[in-house]
């Protein structure tokens, strides 16, 4: 009942947009070129004044609170979903950093990336770290050719202990359960999430991705103002249609949004 309101209204709106639009072309072009204008009838002019002469004071201040009204919210109506639109990219961007540093940590154990969240969670919740320590060392070594001890360095490396990948990455937080879903109130949707290892410059180099379109962020937002957003190109918004983590033709761990949602998102 409400979606078919809210599509009513919008048709409703977009009718009185093209109206007033007609009827200001209507004027400007009587003005210009006289009351016979092609296309537009006549006497516009003539007819608006007198419909304002009937609706008298209260019908005329009743039409400019309605125009009023329209003229608000052409003008609010941009600045509203720039805020909801701001608002739920940088929970989405928090998360996808959490899936960022979780996929790295795996990738440092198991040598590539995971490509389902089940098994990303499960590495968090069994998976340790290996602490070491790396320090110079040397000794006295018989070299046989010059039959003479000579100094030889080394690097050796102590193992210090272990320490859970999920204590180092989360703490005391358990939000890594729900990494694969969308957090966004409405929205029942997981990320999707690739990886696989790619041949790049003859090495075989470990790659991943994970995305969610922006359909799915702004589902309930203003569809012309969505299908401009999804068709944005520029160094100060997320280009595209989706937020993406990560490449499957690239070796990256960077998102395609700009570095401002960094400076404010959770670290």
């Amino acid at each position: 009942m409400l979606n078919w309101v809210s599509t009513l209204t919008k048709y409703l709106n977009k009718f009185l947009e093209l109206g007033v639009l007609l009827l200001a072309v209507s004027v400007i072009a009587e003005i210009v070129f006289g009351p016979n204008v092609a296309f537009f009838g006549s006497q516009v002019t003539k007819n608006l004044i007198n419909l304002l002469n009937s609706l008298g004071e209260q019908g005329i201040a009743a039409l400019i609170i309605v125009f009023a009204v329209q003229v608000f919210n052409s003008v609010n109506a941009p600045i509203k979903f720039n805020e909801v639109k701001n608002e739920r990219y940088l929970k989405v961007i928090d998360k996808l950093k959490d899936i960022r540093n979780a996929q790295i940590a795996y990738k440092s154990v198991n040598g590539v990336y995971s490509d389902s969240f089940d098994g990303l969670i499960k590495f968090i919740d069994t998976a340790q770290y290996t602490l070491i320590q790396k320090r110079d060392s040397s000794y006295m070594k018989y070299d046989r050719v010059y039959r003479i001890d000579m100094l030889k360095e080394v690097v050796v490396i102590d193992t210090l202990g272990f320490a859970s990948v999920k204590d180092s990455l989360f703490g005391s937080s358990d939000r890594y359960k729900l990494m694969a879903e969308v957090p966004i109130d409405g929205v029942n949707q997981m990320f999707s999430i690739k990886a696989d290892v790619i041949d790049k410059n003859g090495y075989n180099v470990p790659v991943f991705e994970v995305r969610v379109s922006k359909d799915a962020i702004l589902f309930d937002q203003n569809k012309d103002l969505l299908k401009q957003e999804k068709a944005l190109m520029s160094v100060d918004g997320v280009n595209g249609p989706d937020l993406v983590l990560g490449s499957m033709t690239d070796v990256s761990t960077n998102g395609n949004w700009p570095t401002t949602y960094d400076a404010i998102a959770r670290n």
